[in-house]
Protein backbone atom coordinates (compact mmCIF):
# COMPACT_ATOMS: atom_id res chain seq x y z
CA UNK A 1 0.00 0.00 0.00
CA UNK A 2 2.88 2.15 0.44
CA UNK A 3 4.57 1.80 -2.61
CA UNK A 4 0.89 2.81 -4.13
CA UNK A 5 0.64 6.02 -2.41
CA UNK A 6 4.31 6.40 -3.47
CA UNK A 7 3.75 6.04 -7.21
CA UNK A 8 0.83 8.12 -7.00
CA UNK A 9 2.67 11.19 -5.47
CA UNK A 10 5.31 10.65 -7.96
CA UNK A 11 2.60 11.01 -11.17
CA UNK A 12 3.89 13.62 -13.55
CA UNK A 13 1.18 15.80 -14.56
CA UNK A 14 0.59 16.57 -17.93
CA UNK A 15 1.32 19.90 -19.48
CA UNK A 16 0.05 20.85 -22.96
CA UNK A 17 2.63 21.51 -26.39
CA UNK A 18 2.42 24.63 -28.49
CA UNK A 19 1.11 23.02 -31.67
CA UNK A 20 3.54 23.25 -34.50
CA UNK A 21 2.98 24.56 -37.99
CA UNK A 22 4.66 21.27 -39.85
CA UNK A 23 1.93 20.85 -42.99
CA UNK A 24 1.00 23.66 -45.64
CA UNK A 25 0.40 26.87 -43.94
CA UNK A 26 -3.84 27.64 -43.66
CA UNK A 27 -2.46 31.62 -44.65
CA UNK A 28 -1.85 30.54 -47.66
CA UNK A 29 -4.03 28.73 -49.10
CA UNK A 30 -5.99 31.67 -50.72
CA UNK A 31 -2.59 32.18 -52.75
CA UNK A 32 -3.84 28.94 -54.50
CA UNK A 33 -1.49 27.56 -55.99
CA UNK A 34 1.36 30.20 -56.24
CA UNK A 35 4.71 28.89 -56.20
CA UNK A 36 7.48 31.14 -54.36
CA UNK A 37 10.99 30.79 -53.97
CA UNK A 38 13.29 31.84 -50.58
CA UNK A 39 14.51 35.21 -51.90
CA UNK A 40 10.47 36.26 -53.49
CA UNK A 41 9.70 36.00 -49.50
CA UNK A 42 12.96 38.22 -48.73
CA UNK A 43 11.34 40.60 -51.42
CA UNK A 44 7.68 40.64 -50.35
CA UNK A 45 8.86 41.00 -47.01
CA UNK A 46 11.09 44.42 -48.23
CA UNK A 47 8.01 45.64 -50.40
CA UNK A 48 5.72 45.21 -46.91
CA UNK A 49 7.94 47.29 -45.06
CA UNK A 50 8.95 50.11 -47.67
CA UNK A 51 4.90 50.29 -48.18
CA UNK A 52 3.96 50.11 -44.62
CA UNK A 53 6.89 52.47 -43.12
CA UNK A 54 5.97 54.99 -45.90
CA UNK A 55 2.56 54.69 -45.13
CA UNK A 56 -0.07 57.34 -43.04
CA UNK A 57 -0.10 55.25 -40.12
CA UNK A 58 3.81 54.49 -39.99
CA UNK A 59 3.38 50.96 -39.49
CA UNK A 60 6.16 49.19 -38.12
CA UNK A 61 7.95 45.70 -38.91
CA UNK A 62 5.31 44.16 -36.37
CA UNK A 63 2.57 45.78 -37.54
CA UNK A 64 -0.90 44.12 -38.50
CA UNK A 65 -0.07 45.72 -42.04
CA UNK A 66 -1.39 42.72 -44.45
CA UNK A 67 0.01 40.74 -47.25
CA UNK A 68 -3.29 38.68 -48.68
CA UNK A 69 -4.04 37.56 -44.83
CA UNK A 70 -0.55 37.40 -43.63
CA UNK A 71 0.53 39.47 -41.29
CA UNK A 72 3.45 41.11 -41.16
CA UNK A 73 4.71 39.56 -37.75
CA UNK A 74 4.28 36.45 -39.53
CA UNK A 75 6.41 37.53 -42.57
CA UNK A 76 8.94 38.69 -39.57
CA UNK A 77 9.43 35.15 -37.79
CA UNK A 78 9.51 33.69 -42.17
CA UNK A 79 12.43 36.18 -42.91
CA UNK A 80 14.16 35.12 -39.66
CA UNK A 81 13.87 31.77 -40.64
CA UNK A 82 14.45 31.64 -44.05
CA UNK A 83 17.91 33.48 -43.16
CA UNK A 84 19.16 32.58 -40.07
CA UNK A 85 17.39 28.70 -39.80
CA UNK A 86 19.72 26.66 -41.86
CA UNK A 87 21.69 28.46 -44.13
CA UNK A 88 24.56 26.89 -45.87
CA UNK A 89 27.84 27.40 -46.37
CA UNK A 90 29.14 28.70 -49.74
CA UNK A 91 31.35 25.84 -50.91
CA UNK A 92 31.60 21.80 -50.31
CA UNK A 93 34.29 20.41 -48.03
CA UNK A 94 37.21 19.41 -49.09
CA UNK A 95 37.99 15.82 -50.31
CA UNK A 96 41.48 15.98 -49.95
CA UNK A 97 42.99 15.70 -46.17
CA UNK A 98 45.24 18.87 -44.98
CA UNK A 99 48.16 16.79 -44.91
CA UNK A 100 48.13 15.66 -48.36
CA UNK A 101 48.70 19.05 -49.89
CA UNK A 102 52.14 19.93 -50.75
CA UNK A 103 53.09 23.03 -49.41
CA UNK A 104 56.02 23.85 -52.00
CA UNK A 105 53.40 24.00 -54.89
CA UNK A 106 50.96 26.33 -53.76
CA UNK A 107 50.92 30.18 -52.99
CA UNK A 108 52.31 31.37 -49.70
CA UNK A 109 48.63 32.71 -48.46
CA UNK A 110 47.29 29.17 -48.85
CA UNK A 111 50.19 27.60 -47.21
CA UNK A 112 50.04 30.38 -44.12
CA UNK A 113 45.82 29.02 -44.23
CA UNK A 114 47.02 25.37 -44.26
CA UNK A 115 49.42 25.89 -41.19
CA UNK A 116 46.99 27.91 -38.94
CA UNK A 117 44.31 25.36 -39.86
CA UNK A 118 46.52 22.82 -38.32
CA UNK A 119 46.51 24.77 -35.29
CA UNK A 120 43.10 25.19 -35.28
CA UNK A 121 43.09 21.14 -35.19
CA UNK A 122 45.12 20.80 -32.26
CA UNK A 123 43.78 23.32 -30.30
CA UNK A 124 40.60 21.39 -30.83
CA UNK A 125 41.74 18.53 -29.82
CA UNK A 126 40.89 16.59 -33.40
CA UNK A 127 45.02 15.65 -33.99
CA UNK A 128 44.79 14.02 -30.38
CA UNK A 129 41.65 11.40 -31.30
CA UNK A 130 42.52 7.98 -31.51
CA UNK A 131 38.77 6.88 -32.90
CA UNK A 132 36.87 8.77 -35.67
CA UNK A 133 33.37 10.67 -34.53
CA UNK A 134 30.86 8.11 -36.44
CA UNK A 135 28.11 10.72 -35.71
CA UNK A 136 27.20 13.38 -33.53
CA UNK A 137 23.46 14.44 -31.50
CA UNK A 138 23.56 18.23 -30.48
CA UNK A 139 20.70 19.52 -28.80
CA UNK A 140 20.23 23.95 -28.27
CA UNK A 141 18.02 27.00 -27.79
CA UNK A 142 18.11 30.17 -29.48
CA UNK A 143 16.36 33.27 -29.68
CA UNK A 144 15.41 34.93 -33.13
CA UNK A 145 14.87 38.71 -32.92
CA UNK A 146 14.01 41.04 -36.19
CA UNK A 147 15.82 44.08 -34.78
CA UNK A 148 14.85 47.42 -37.10
CA UNK A 149 14.67 47.86 -41.01
CA UNK A 150 16.36 51.35 -42.27
CA UNK A 151 14.51 52.42 -45.41
CA UNK A 152 16.76 55.40 -47.19
CA UNK A 153 14.71 57.83 -49.91
CA UNK A 154 17.32 59.17 -50.67
CA UNK A 155 16.71 62.64 -49.05
CA UNK A 156 15.80 61.07 -45.70
CA UNK A 157 15.96 57.77 -43.56
CA UNK A 158 13.21 56.22 -41.69
CA UNK A 159 14.15 53.28 -39.19
CA UNK A 160 11.20 51.10 -38.43
CA UNK A 161 10.78 47.96 -36.00
CA UNK A 162 10.60 47.18 -32.52
CA UNK A 163 13.70 44.75 -31.04
CA UNK A 164 10.88 41.40 -30.57
CA UNK A 165 11.94 38.05 -31.03
CA UNK A 166 10.63 34.55 -30.55
CA UNK A 167 12.44 31.75 -28.48
CA UNK A 168 13.17 28.03 -30.01
CA UNK A 169 15.02 25.19 -29.74
CA UNK A 170 16.98 22.66 -32.81
CA UNK A 171 18.16 18.79 -32.98
CA UNK A 172 21.29 18.14 -34.94
CA UNK A 173 21.55 15.06 -35.98
CA UNK A 174 25.30 14.64 -38.29
CA UNK A 175 26.86 11.25 -39.98
CA UNK A 176 30.11 11.76 -41.82
CA UNK A 177 30.77 12.46 -44.32
CA UNK A 178 28.13 15.03 -45.35
CA UNK A 179 24.75 13.63 -43.55
CA UNK A 180 23.03 15.56 -41.28
CA UNK A 181 19.28 16.25 -39.63
CA UNK A 182 18.01 19.24 -38.73
CA UNK A 183 14.63 20.24 -36.69
CA UNK A 184 14.42 23.70 -35.72
CA UNK A 185 11.25 24.78 -33.68
CA UNK A 186 10.36 28.98 -33.65
CA UNK A 187 7.36 30.39 -32.55
CA UNK A 188 4.61 27.84 -33.70
CA UNK A 189 6.83 27.19 -36.97
CA UNK A 190 8.91 24.12 -37.53
CA UNK A 191 11.40 23.95 -39.98
CA UNK A 192 13.06 20.73 -41.51
CA UNK A 193 16.38 20.32 -43.76
CA UNK A 194 18.58 17.43 -43.70
CA UNK A 195 21.62 16.11 -46.23
CA UNK A 196 21.83 12.41 -47.64
CA UNK A 197 25.47 13.48 -48.62
CA UNK A 198 24.18 14.16 -52.18
CA UNK A 199 21.22 16.59 -51.98
CA UNK A 200 20.49 19.12 -49.72
CA UNK A 201 16.84 19.62 -48.91
CA UNK A 202 14.84 22.18 -46.44
CA UNK A 203 10.78 22.04 -45.93
CA UNK A 204 9.24 24.81 -44.26
CA UNK A 205 5.09 25.34 -44.03
CA UNK A 206 5.31 28.47 -46.20
CA UNK A 207 7.59 27.30 -49.39
CA UNK A 208 6.96 23.25 -48.92
CA UNK A 209 9.90 21.24 -49.75
CA UNK A 210 12.71 22.09 -51.95
CA UNK A 211 16.13 21.00 -52.81
CA UNK A 212 18.84 23.46 -52.61
CA UNK A 213 20.71 24.05 -56.03
CA UNK A 214 24.19 23.89 -57.36
CA UNK A 215 27.31 21.87 -55.32
CA UNK A 216 26.32 19.62 -51.93
CA UNK A 217 27.48 21.96 -49.45
CA UNK A 218 27.43 22.16 -45.30
CA UNK A 219 24.98 23.42 -42.64
CA UNK A 220 26.55 26.72 -41.53
CA UNK A 221 25.53 25.70 -38.12
CA UNK A 222 28.06 22.87 -38.49
CA UNK A 223 30.70 24.33 -39.12
CA UNK A 224 29.99 27.44 -36.48
CA UNK A 225 32.01 25.47 -33.94
CA UNK A 226 30.32 22.24 -33.36
CA UNK A 227 32.57 20.04 -35.84
CA UNK A 228 35.67 20.96 -36.26
CA UNK A 229 37.29 18.89 -38.72
CA UNK A 230 34.37 19.75 -41.40
CA UNK A 231 35.54 23.57 -40.31
CA UNK A 232 38.93 22.46 -40.90
CA UNK A 233 37.95 20.79 -44.49
CA UNK A 234 36.22 23.86 -45.08
CA UNK A 235 38.69 25.84 -45.11
CA UNK A 236 41.66 23.52 -46.25
CA UNK A 237 42.01 25.42 -49.66
CA UNK A 238 41.36 28.95 -47.53
CA UNK A 239 43.51 32.11 -48.74
CA UNK A 240 45.00 34.05 -45.68
CA UNK A 241 44.31 37.49 -45.64
CA UNK A 242 46.46 38.99 -42.93
CA UNK A 243 45.71 39.57 -39.63
CA UNK A 244 43.06 41.57 -37.54
CA UNK A 245 41.28 42.18 -33.98
CA UNK A 246 38.79 40.98 -32.77
CA UNK A 247 37.12 42.18 -29.45
CA UNK A 248 40.18 41.12 -27.31
CA UNK A 249 41.53 38.69 -29.28
CA UNK A 250 44.34 39.24 -32.63
CA UNK A 251 43.09 36.69 -35.47
CA UNK A 252 44.28 35.45 -38.55
CA UNK A 253 41.83 36.03 -41.33
CA UNK A 254 41.14 33.16 -43.88
CA UNK A 255 39.10 33.48 -46.72
CA UNK A 256 37.32 30.69 -49.15
CA UNK A 257 34.82 31.68 -52.05
CA UNK A 258 33.01 29.75 -54.36
CA UNK A 259 33.78 30.03 -57.94
CA UNK A 260 32.23 31.06 -60.63
CA UNK A 261 30.29 27.60 -62.12
CA UNK A 262 29.30 26.90 -58.79
CA UNK A 263 27.36 29.80 -58.04
CA UNK A 264 26.06 29.78 -61.64
CA UNK A 265 24.28 26.81 -60.93
CA UNK A 266 22.52 28.13 -58.00
CA UNK A 267 20.55 30.81 -59.99
CA UNK A 268 16.46 29.96 -59.55
CA UNK A 269 14.67 31.77 -62.16
CA UNK A 270 15.34 35.98 -62.23
CA UNK A 271 17.57 35.67 -59.16
CA UNK A 272 21.29 35.40 -60.18
CA UNK A 273 24.07 34.61 -57.26
CA UNK A 274 26.84 36.97 -58.08
CA UNK A 275 29.12 35.92 -55.06
CA UNK A 276 29.67 34.34 -52.05
CA UNK A 277 32.40 34.41 -49.77
CA UNK A 278 33.21 33.10 -46.62
CA UNK A 279 35.91 34.82 -44.03
CA UNK A 280 37.20 32.43 -40.43
CA UNK A 281 39.12 34.54 -37.80
CA UNK A 282 40.68 32.48 -35.77
CA UNK A 283 42.66 33.43 -32.59
CA UNK A 284 46.39 33.80 -32.67
CA UNK A 285 46.55 32.81 -28.62
CA UNK A 286 43.92 29.99 -28.46
CA UNK A 287 43.84 28.68 -32.03
CA UNK A 288 40.34 28.35 -32.05
CA UNK A 289 37.74 29.90 -34.31
CA UNK A 290 35.98 32.74 -32.94
CA UNK A 291 34.19 34.40 -35.65
CA UNK A 292 32.83 33.47 -38.91
CA UNK A 293 31.37 35.84 -41.40
CA UNK A 294 29.92 35.11 -44.98
CA UNK A 295 28.39 37.71 -47.34
CA UNK A 296 26.12 36.69 -50.48
CA UNK A 297 25.14 38.96 -52.86
CA UNK A 298 22.48 38.47 -55.33
CA UNK A 299 20.89 40.36 -58.42
CA UNK A 300 17.52 39.96 -59.43
CA UNK A 301 16.21 41.33 -63.42
CA UNK A 302 12.60 40.39 -63.55
CA UNK A 303 10.81 41.24 -66.58
CA UNK A 304 9.77 44.69 -67.09
CA UNK A 305 10.88 45.61 -63.34
CA UNK A 306 14.63 47.49 -62.52
CA UNK A 307 17.69 45.10 -61.74
CA UNK A 308 17.82 44.85 -58.00
CA UNK A 309 20.32 43.66 -55.83
CA UNK A 310 20.47 41.74 -52.37
CA UNK A 311 23.62 41.32 -50.03
CA UNK A 312 23.12 39.40 -46.90
CA UNK A 313 25.79 39.34 -44.81
CA UNK A 314 26.23 36.82 -41.05
CA UNK A 315 28.14 37.16 -38.82
CA UNK A 316 28.94 34.76 -35.81
CA UNK A 317 30.81 35.28 -32.50
CA UNK A 318 31.52 31.72 -30.75
CA UNK A 319 32.57 31.38 -27.49
CA UNK A 320 32.40 28.84 -24.24
CA UNK A 321 34.38 26.27 -25.67
CA UNK A 322 34.12 23.19 -23.47
CA UNK A 323 35.47 19.77 -23.77
CA UNK A 324 33.48 16.95 -25.16
CA UNK A 325 34.91 13.61 -24.87
CA UNK A 326 38.16 15.42 -25.98
CA UNK A 327 37.14 17.75 -28.81
CA UNK A 328 36.87 21.29 -27.85
CA UNK A 329 33.49 22.75 -28.96
CA UNK A 330 31.80 26.08 -28.54
CA UNK A 331 28.81 25.91 -26.91
CA UNK A 332 27.03 29.32 -26.90
CA UNK A 333 27.34 32.04 -29.99
CA UNK A 334 25.31 35.22 -31.15
CA UNK A 335 24.81 35.79 -35.05
CA UNK A 336 23.63 39.14 -36.60
CA UNK A 337 22.62 39.03 -40.00
CA UNK A 338 22.26 41.60 -42.26
CA UNK A 339 20.18 42.04 -45.59
CA UNK A 340 20.90 44.86 -47.84
CA UNK A 341 18.61 45.78 -50.89
CA UNK A 342 19.36 48.54 -53.10
CA UNK A 343 19.68 49.50 -56.95
CA UNK A 344 16.30 49.84 -57.92
CA UNK A 345 16.39 53.31 -57.67
CA UNK A 346 19.67 55.45 -57.13
CA UNK A 347 20.19 56.72 -53.24
CA UNK A 348 17.76 54.42 -52.58
CA UNK A 349 18.38 51.42 -49.82
CA UNK A 350 16.85 48.98 -47.54
CA UNK A 351 18.62 47.74 -44.85
CA UNK A 352 17.35 45.16 -42.25
CA UNK A 353 19.20 43.49 -39.10
CA UNK A 354 18.08 40.60 -37.32
CA UNK A 355 19.78 38.91 -34.45
CA UNK A 356 20.10 35.21 -32.71
CA UNK A 357 21.32 33.91 -29.82
CA UNK A 358 22.16 30.50 -29.21
CA UNK A 359 23.14 27.86 -26.83
CA UNK A 360 24.23 24.51 -27.03
CA UNK A 361 22.47 22.35 -24.44
CA UNK A 362 23.92 19.01 -25.34
CA UNK A 363 26.59 17.05 -27.52
CA UNK A 364 26.71 13.43 -27.76
CA UNK A 365 29.35 11.43 -30.13
CA UNK A 366 28.88 7.45 -31.49
CA UNK A 367 24.99 7.47 -30.73
CA UNK A 368 24.52 3.78 -31.20
CA UNK A 369 21.81 2.51 -33.39
CA UNK A 370 22.08 5.69 -36.16
CA UNK A 371 22.20 4.69 -39.85
CA UNK A 372 22.11 6.10 -43.09
CA UNK A 373 18.33 5.17 -43.45
CA UNK A 374 17.54 8.47 -41.00
CA UNK A 375 19.52 10.46 -43.63
CA UNK A 376 16.39 9.62 -46.62
CA UNK A 377 15.11 12.76 -48.53
CA UNK A 378 11.29 13.19 -48.52
CA UNK A 379 9.67 11.28 -51.42
CA UNK A 380 8.27 14.84 -52.73
CA UNK A 381 11.64 16.06 -53.37
CA UNK A 382 12.03 13.77 -56.26
CA UNK A 383 8.32 14.84 -57.44
CA UNK A 384 9.84 18.16 -57.56
CA UNK A 385 12.50 17.66 -59.30
CA UNK A 386 10.55 15.32 -61.88
CA UNK A 387 7.69 17.89 -62.32
CA UNK A 388 7.46 19.91 -65.92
Amino acid sequence: MASRARKKQQRWCTQPLTPLMEGPDPEMQEEGTKKESSWEVIREWFRLQKGGGLGVHGSSSFSLSLYGNIPSKTQDLRLLLGVLGCPLAPIPLATDPLHRLHIKDIPIETSSACYIIQQYLAATGCLKQEKGMKNMYTTGTMKMICCETEISTGKSVKSLGTRSGENGCFVLWQMSPGMWSLELVVGCNKVVAGSNGKIVWRHTPWLGTHAAKGPHRPLRRIIQGLDPKSTASLFAKAQCLGEKRIGEDDCFVLKVAADRAAVMERNEGPAEVIRHVLYGYFSQKSGLLIYLEDSHLTRVQAPGNDTVYWETTIGTSLWDYRDVDGVMIAHEGRTIATVFRFGEVSMQHSRTRMEELWVIDDVVFNVPGLSFDYFIPPADIFDVDNSP
